[in-house]
């Protein structure tokens, strides 16, 4: 049986404190084979908000998990009907300097990879070729009885026309794309069908509480193989699924280094944590390697 997800972490007492120079991290990227694994807090300079820094989300709102997702209609109606009006605020974010850094490192040929635990798609806006979506994409939704894949936006037509003039304020967006509504909001709004078997449709994301597919863990665990240090972007490294990876690096010797604001729960296993705003730090380490990051 599966456990609720973990979605908080307080650190111990005896993490390595975190630095403001971001020159170990270019060191490392002009060596080459760099795994990126980038987290939320790289797209909170595109105006979606973390889960758990300065004014995440966790502090006002839970996500949907996976077992109250498949039980429950009521559940369903709900998530669907912030997410529609989400995604429309979503779609509407684009790249930052952070983003466009990666993308500029992976040109330039420093990279041997990006794995993001984001599912907004802002890596790959920004030019990033190859990127492995851990957690998946709010670009898809699939559905839970036959499988088949279809794009969000025509799932977002579909709502739309049966849910004319649904446009309610929402307190907030959070960084799965699900807007915070009250009950009262959301207590008309029309779910739709799978249109090939009539099923269960849910986005091609993972929520808390879901298991990654294995052969994309398995892809990941390869990518970390074949790096030569990990670089770890805006991630507190709170759930397993980035955690693993920072572990299987330092258990191989490989480098990990962080840039994260707040102490992450992969800390102890870093050779350094730059605690500085992420499109700022890759910003100057694009100047120190002399990589231009203005545009893709």
């Amino acid at each position: 049986m599966r456990m609720r997800p973990t979605l908080t972490w307080t650190p111990p007492a005896d993490l390595p404190p975190g630095t403001t120079d971001p020159r170990p991290v270019a060191d490392a990227l002009g060596r080459g084979g760099v795994l990126v694994l980038s987290g939320a807090g790289i797209s909170t300079e595109s105006g979606i908000p973390d889960y758990r820094g300065e004014g995440g989300s966790l502090s006002r709102h839970t996500p949907m998990t996976y077992q109250d997702f498949v039980a429950a209609p009521n559940a369903r109606r709900r998530y669907w009907a912030r997410s529609h009006l989400g995604w429309r605020t979503f779609g509407r974010a684009l790249p930052n300097a952070g983003h466009r850094a990666v993308a500029a490192f992976g040109r330039r040929g420093l990279l041997s990879g990006v794995i993001t635990q984001n599912v907004d798609n802002l890596h790959q806006a920004a030019g990033s070729d190859g990127v492995v979506e851990l957690h998946g994409s709010l670009e898809r939704v699939v559905c839970l009885s036959c499988g088949a894949r279809s794009p969000r936006r025509e799932l977002a037509r579909r709502l739309e026309e049966v849910n004319p003039g649904f446009a309610p304020v929402a307190a907030g967006i959070n960084p799965d794309g699900d807007a915070d509504l009250t009950d009262e909001q959301v207590v008309d709004f029309r779910v739709l069908p799978c249109v090939a078997c009539g099923g269960v449709l849910k986005p091609d994301v993972v929520f808390f509480g879901e298991n990654v597919p294995p052969d994309r863990v398995e892809h990941c665990r390869q990518l970390v193989r074949e790096a030569a240090s990990l670089l770890v972007l805006g991630s507190s490294l709170t759930v397993m699924s980035g955690l693993r990876f920072v572990r299987q690096a330092a258990e191989a010797g490989k480098p990990v280094l962080i840039v994260n604001r707040d102490p992450t729960r992969g800390d102890a296993h870093a050779v350094t944590r730059i605690e500085l705003p992420l499109g700022a730090t890759l910003t100057a380490v694009a100047e120190l390697l002399d990589v231009s990051a203005d545009t893709t």
